[in-house]
């Protein structure tokens, strides 16, 4: 079956994606945030922009569209992201989303429902 995708002319399918050339100013940031055991599976391309899909949108983890990674994958990154590091005041993924100046909410769709329903 094929899709037939939108995708702009800087080859971002959603426009939450950032372009390549966006991404390679904070790959160093994400890269670091985990320890290399053995060489990554999925590009942090890829996931970053899952991430960036899932706040913008606010879609449950496993709506995640095909055309990125699955979604427990996106979400092991998005908890080491957004865990603070020790002796720093904001996590990893408030500093990236600053340093590419996006906005808005750090939490999933899911997260703003659970705080909406749990009051």
């Amino acid at each position: 079956m094929l899709l037939n995708l939108i995708v702009f002319e800087d080859n971002r399918i959603y426009p939450s994606d950032l372009t390549r050339e966006q991404f390679e100013t904070i790959r160093g940031l994400l890269e670091a945030a985990r320890k290399k055991t053995k060489p990554r599976k999925v590009d942090l391309f890829h996931v970053f922009n899952a991430v960036l899909y899932l706040l913008k949108t606010g879609c449950q983890w496993r709506m995640l569209p095909k055309e990125y990674p699955k979604w427990r994958t996106v979400h092991e990154y998005f908890t080491i992201w957004r865990t603070p590091r020790q002796g720093e005041e904001h996590c990893l993924l408030e500093q990236v989303l600053k340093k590419i100046g996006r906005k808005g909410p750090l939490s999933t769709g899911a997260e703003r429902g659970n705080q909406l329903f749990n009051r």
